[in-house]
This record gives C-alpha cells, structure tokens and sequence, in this order.
C-alpha cells in the first residue's frame, strides 16, 4: 500500500527541477540575446552601407546634373537668323545627358552650316562621344588666300577619319547629317552618314525625304559621303531630327517612318515655334515621358 508519505513531494526534488528550468530559461536568454545583438549588429552594417550608397548616389546625381548642363552649355544659345532663313530647335534627352547633339553656326557672310550628330548608345558614353565629334568635326579650310568652306560630304569623311583614328576600344559609332545654306540664293547643300533623312516640307504641304548616300560614322575607312544639293524657296521648313522621333511616335515598338511623316503633316498649318511647342507636350503626354524610350533633337530651317 501507499503511504501518505509517498504522496507528498520531496522539497529537495522540487528545488531542483525549479533551478533545472530557470537554468534553461537563463539559457535560452542568453542565446536570444546574443541573435538579438548578431540582429543589432547586421542593422548597423546596413545602415552604415546604406549611408555610403546614398552618399555615392547623391554625389552620383549631382556629377550627372552638373554633367547635363555642361552638354546644355555645349549647344548654341542662340541661333543665327539672317534674312529670311530661320532656324529653331528642340532638345529633349532621355536621361540626364544625351548622345544626340546639334549646332547652327554662322560660316560667313553667306552662309549658316548647320549639322545633328546621334552617337550609338545612351547616357554618358554617348554624350562623351558627341563631344568629341562637336571638336572634330572642321567646316571650313585655312588657305594663303583666306578661307575655303568644306562641301558637306568632305566635311563628314574627314570626321568620319578623325573618329576612325582614335582606335576605340568598342565598336563606337555614330549616324550625322551636316548642310550649309547660302542665304542669298537659299541653296542648301548637305550630306548624311546614316542619319534619318530630314524632310523637307514645301510651302504647299508637300513633304519629300532628303536624302545622300553615306555610311556610319566610325564604321569604315575611306568612307565617301555624297553631296545633295536643294533650292529652298519661301515658305519650306526643313526638318533635321534623331531617330528618337522616329522611335517616339512608334505603336508597339515597331518603327514607322510614316507615322512621323503623319503627325508631321498634321501639324503643317502650325508656325515653326507652335509645331516644336505641341511636340514637346505630345512627348509630356506620352504615358512613357517618365522614361522616354530616345533622346529627341530637332532643327526645324524655316524660309519664311
């Protein structure tokens, strides 16, 4: 039989089963309290890495900013007008700096050159390499007797060799157009290197492509850059652009040079300033104008 002396628990026992389980439970403290310092320690690191990558970031972006107004100082503040050859321009880069750059420059007395250059790529590799094509790229020859301007064609293929002879490590390359106009007779002579044909709208509202053989530039050597040569009367707008127009106004990705020829032409009744003001709030409209798909440039030559 049991006795009543059985039934009752031994204080001894009891004692140490309590010190067994505060044991453990000090223990299991320990132990969370060495992850919760590990855990302290691991956001501490983040943060400390988090501050060093805001840090670059921001002196990222502002090199970036301080880079994209350098570009902007790069492009002509004000462009020539003589007579009644007019020129306006438009210039929206994709990021903060553009491979796409322009330039209306008084030649002489007769005449403006004016020229667009798209270089391969986005961001600051192209924007380098447009900078080098704005310094390498020479419109007029020094001789005993003054001065020669170079015919477009000429002016392209010895850009085209300067580029060449820099020995770029990448396949580097560029698309260009350049034309003079003489302001007295409103003769435009120009050439392209791959470049999207500009269009020449006439005062009627007919529009044709100007075009002129020519490869990339930086591509092959002893590149021969023909010379097209058009009478521009009063009236014609000549429009000089980058293919992020093209690409702007394209339906699902798929390029459509008549589709820009389109929206062109629906806008033929509008004033030079008027037709580059509504494109640039077509562009703010487009659903992706927070991440535009090109650089956009354009030169819009007016006879008015």
């Amino acid at each position: 039989m049991r006795t009543m002396r059985d039934e009752i628990p031994d204080p001894a026992d009891a004692a140490r089963s309590a010190i067994e389980e505060a044991s453990q439970a000090l223990q299991a403290v320990a132990r969370m309290q060495e992850e919760i310092d590990q855990l302290k320690d691991e956001i501490n690191n983040l943060r400390r890495r988090d501050e060093t990558l805001n840090h670059y970031m921001t002196r990222l972006d502002d090199e970036l900013r301080l880079a994209a107004r350098l570009q902007q100082d790069f492009l002509p503040k004000t462009l020539p007008q003589v007579g009644d050859v007019y020129f306006h321009s438009l210039f929206r880069p994709a990021g903060y700096v553009s491979g796409d750059l322009y330039n209306v420059m008084r030649l002489d007395e007769a005449h403006i050159g004016f020229y667009m250059a798209d270089a391969v790529g986005h961001g600051m590799p192209a924007a380098l390499l447009t900078m080098f094509i704005k310094n390498a790229l020479t419109t007029k020859e020094i001789t005993p007797h003054g001065y020669r301007l170079l015919n477009p064609g000429e002016a392209l293929q010895r850009l085209n060799e300067a580029l060449l002879e820099q020995n770029l490590t990448q396949a580097t390359f560029a698309t260009a157009f350049y034309a003079t106009i003489n302001v007295q007779t409103l003769v435009c002579r120009y050439a392209r290197a791959g470049h999207p044909c500009p269009l020449l709208m006439r005062e009627d509202g007919s529009m044709q492509a100007v075009n002129a053989d020519g490869g990339l530039l930086g591509i092959f050597p002893d590149e021969i850059y023909a010379n097209g040569e058009v009478q521009l009367r009063h009236g014609d707008r000549l429009f000089v652009f980058s293919d992020g127009i093209e690409v702007a106004f394209a339906e699902d990705q798929v390029l459509d040079t008549m589709q820009w020829r389109a929206e062109l032409q629906q806008r033929r009744h509008l004033s030079a300033e008027q037709l580059l003001m509504e494109l640039s709030e077509h562009f703010d409209r487009e659903l992706g104008s927070l991440q535009p798909k090109d650089d956009v440039s354009m030169i819009v030559l007016e006879i008015k």
